[in-house]
């Protein structure tokens, strides 16, 4: 019994230890992308106030807003893929409201490509490992590019990262925004509308979106 007591106690300190270990990388991690996020935004934010760029009075500086878009970009999962898309809008308008929506639905729909890229990608991986046939995968691949609409407005509330304008030519503003969408809800979206888009084509394909996507 003294032994098992011993063994237990070992399990847990060992355990204990793991965990520590654990809690410290990622707050090193954290740290470490705050510093680069924090290095890069101070640059940005010099560049884009000589080309003229502003915060909407009352907004969140600059500077604070960049860093936020840069920590985005730089965070990673469990696996080492990034965590969000994040993608840039910039529209022209005699109207600051017009241009800013403008934009908005802009960098949607570069979103929108990202994910499709991405999905893509995923494809030629399965034609590679022999999971698709290259027939199949010609056909997944042009619905995903006929869908990249559909996907962008099955897409839920986006973040918004940056919102800054500036005035140009005679009584026009140019907005310029940026977003950041999380990567695995952009993915269960766009598996949502493919499984959809290919139920009318083939029950095959329909079933191996999940593997296809390697989201099961």
């Amino acid at each position: 019994m003294k032994k098992f007591s011993l063994i237990m106690i070992a399990l847990l300190m060992g355990f204990a230890t793991v965990m520590s270990f654990a809690q410290s990388s990622q707050k090193d991690a954290k740290k470490s992308i705050k510093k680069k996020a924090v290095k890069e935004a101070r640059k940005e934010a010099k560049k884009l106030g000589k080309d003229g760029w502003e915060v909407a009075p009352g907004a969140i500086p600059l500077d604070k807003q960049l860093q936020e878009a840069w920590m985005r970009q730089y965070e990673r999962d469990e696996k080492g893929y990034p965590m969000y898309y994040v993608s840039q809008g910039v529209s022209v308008s005699n109207s600051t409201a017009a241009a800013k929506l403008q934009a908005i639905e802009l960098a949607k729909l570069e979103l929108a490509g990202m994910i499709s890229s991405d999905i893509t990608a995923l494809i030629e991986n399965s034609v590679a490992t022999n999971q698709l046939s290259s027939n199949d995968a010609e056909s997944v691949t042009e619905t995903v590019a006929a869908s990249k609409n559909i996907i962008m407005q099955q897409l839920g509330r986006t973040l918004k990262l940056i919102e800054i304008f500036r005035p140009v030519g005679e009584g026009n503003t140019e907005v310029s925004v940026r977003i950041a969408y999380n990567q695995e809800l952009a993915m269960e979206a766009a598996k949502k509308v493919l499984k959809k888009e290919l139920e009318e084509k083939t029950e095959k394909l329909h079933g191996q979106i999940d593997d296809i996507l390697e989201l099961n």
